[in-house]
């Protein structure tokens, strides 16, 4: 903190102080007239007449001092003037700045939606063009895959996907009615925690008791979240990929905190391959919520992910 400088005080000599000295002056003029070595002495009418110069002297050097004294605090008063008038123009610059970020959260949000509603004309008008049998309908739905008999649910948990969860929930109920044929299924959320603990590493049972009982225990879920579904995805495809056929993997989450995408997407490959053949083991598909978080960064690596692993993106409106 800068320390604040002592208002400086041009004239400190009061007036009474001046006055002293000036009778001590005559005093000494006084002594000086009566002990002139020449003689010489000053009559009263010269005494008085320096006695009034030196008055107006001091008359005049208080109104200077005065004078002085004003001008100093007008200088003052502007000073705090210009002060306060910077302080008003950096909080209007805090305020400018912070409307062009909320501004820039919006034009994302609206990018973000904007793609979502393409991806679902895009998809409709595919499912319009299927004009074949309910068997190939089937294998295909607003553009997913729905032909996999294990599934994996990698939910992120955090607060702001906690304000929409009935819409989580309802998502994901969705998924599995358009996936009647199902072996298995697994939840985690996005740092790669289990819905239920004591089926890590196994398969749920698929039966519509089963389903019902993971919707149910979602409602109350509270998982700890960092906003990314990498760790859950590493994870997924570390226990399960290598060893189960027929794998489809569904990211929902809104928002990405993480910092880079090439390492990220660089490493799942890897992970999601088979090193005799080359070929991807399991589909990745994701989901895009809207939820007031910016999501252009989860949407640029979910697009990518997917496209990279045999999936598909989503962006809800």
């Amino acid at each position: 903190m800068k320390r604040q400088r002592a208002s400086l005080e041009v004239f400190n000599i009061a007036f009474l102080d001046i006055i002293s000295c000036a009778f001590g002056a005559i005093v000494l003029l006084v002594l000086l007239a009566k002990n002139n070595p020449e003689g010489e002495f000053f009559d009263a009418s010269q005494l008085t007449e320096k006695i009034s110069d030196l008055i107006q002297a001091v008359n005049q050097a208080e109104q200077q001092s005065q004078q002085q004294s004003a001008a100093l605090d007008k200088k003052q008063q502007r000073l705090q003037q210009l002060q306060q008038a910077a302080a008003s123009n950096a909080d209007k610059q805090d305020a400018l700045n912070s409307n062009i970020a909320a501004a820039k959260n919006q034009v994302q949000q609206l990018t973000s939606t904007a793609e979502g509603l393409r991806n679902i004309v895009e998809s409709r008008q595919r499912a319009a063009l299927q004009t074949g049998s309910a068997t190939e309908r089937d294998e295909e739905v607003g553009g997913i895959p729905v032909d996999s008999e294990y599934i994996i649910f990698i939910v992120d948990t955090s607060g702001s996907m906690q304000r929409i969860w009935n819409k989580v929930l309802s998502t994901m109920d969705d998924i599995l009615d358009n996936h009647p044929r199902v072996k298995g299924v697994q939840v985690m959320s996005d740092m790669g925690n289990y819905l239920v603990s004591s089926s890590a590493g196994k398969w749920r049972k698929d039966t519509p008791g089963s389903r019902k009982a993971i919707l149910s225990a979602m409602k109350t879920w509270r998982g700890r979240s960092n906003s990314s579904p990498v760790e859950g995805l590493t994870i997924a495809l570390q226990t399960y990929a290598r060893k189960t056929k027929s794998l489809s993997i569904y990211i929902l989450g809104d928002e990405y905190s993480g910092g880079s995408y090439d390492p990220v997407i660089n490493a799942l490959n890897k992970l999601n391959t088979d090193p005799k053949t080359g070929k991807r083991l399991a589909r990745v598909h994701a989901i895009g919520f809207l939820s007031g978080q910016p999501t252009i960064k989860y949407s640029t690596l979910m697009r990518e992910i997917t496209r990279q692993n045999r999936g598909t993106f989503l962006a809800l409106p």
